[in-house]
């Protein structure tokens, strides 16, 4: 008789092998290529992190020149995808909008019939560069303001701001950004990311399987937890209150805080801390959990 274990939410399944991303939960480590995160943070941008992700290594200039070009060239909407911005109900969440959105971009992409690995990484190029733009002009559109023309003279994190707000960012909130989304890159086989990959098992296009692992980014379990974060934030802002206090007050009612930092480290989460040492981890393969 065969006896089956039950894990939470596959916790500890091993799915695959990967030398792409490595984390140490005793040691509080997360590296990408071998290269540890607050490396990555602290000395490079989210463009030649993208790349290091992608193609294994981190760009010389003139492939990162290359990179940024191509993914500037991707920095533009069809006028039937703006025009769905605009009908969008009122009521619909910036995720819900993210994932419909990234569905109709398939529609209007000129390799959508053909899923070769070079079609495949030009999707990945327009893929990456169209998502900062549908945020940025839903955002726009609900609250009314007029829409901003992408600046293909700016980084990925530069325009996205430049779009959202429409002046352009200052250094500090440039590499704020990069330094986010550099964090957020990539966490081992995640929820959307094993959701993304069983859809592109099925040999199905890139944006289906974008948009399925959107929408387990949607779900209050994964990417939900960073939409409490910002409730809490503002529950804070409008209160008037003493961050620090508030957030005493809820521990000692024992309320729930969301924040940065995820189970599988048992000392502390990596993102989370901004501490500017230095440290490389061996380049290894290992076999990717769900995490």
């Amino acid at each position: 008789m065969s006896t089956v274990l039950a894990t939470k939410g596959l916790e500890g399944v091993v799915a695959a092998s990967s030398g792409i991303c490595w984390i140490d939960g005793d040691a509080g480590v997360l590296s990408y290529r071998g290269i540890d995160i607050h490396t990555l943070a602290e000395r490079s941008n989210f463009e030649e992190v993208t790349y290091l992700l992608w193609f294994g290594t981190l760009p010389t200039q003139s492939e990162l020149t290359a990179f940024r070009a191509e993914l500037a060239a991707g920095r533009e909407l069809h006028p039937e995808v703006i025009d769905f911005l605009k009908r969008v109900p009122k009521t619909a969440t910036p995720m819900e909008v993210l994932r419909t959105t990234v569905s109709l971009l398939s529609c209007y992409d000129k390799d959508e019939k053909d899923s070769s690995h070079d079609a495949n990484v030009r999707k990945s190029y327009r893929i990456m560069a169209q998502m900062a733009l549908v945020v940025a002009t839903f955002d726009r559109i609900r609250k009314g303001l007029p829409l901003i023309e992408a600046d293909r003279s700016l980084s990925h994190c530069a325009n996205f701001l430049w779009m959202l707000n429409g002046e352009k960012p200052s250094p500090t909130a440039e590499k704020a950004l990069d330094v986010a989304l550099i964090l957020q890159a990539d966490h081992e086989l995640n929820a959307s990311t094993f959701a993304a990959r069983v859809i592109a098992a099925t040999l199905s296009d890139m944006h289906s399987a974008i948009t399925g692992a959107i929408s387990a980014l949607k779900g209050p379990l994964h990417g939900g937890a960073n939409e409490a974060v910002m409730r809490l934030l503002h529950d804070i802002d409008k209160a008037g209150a003493d961050p620090v206090e508030f957030v005493r007050d809820m521990l000692a009612n024992k309320k729930k805080i969301s924040g940065f930092g995820h189970r599988v480290y048992h000392t502390e989460d990596p993102r989370a801390t901004s501490a500017p040492h230095v440290r490389r981890a061996g380049s290894r393969q290992r076999q990717s959990q769900v995490v």
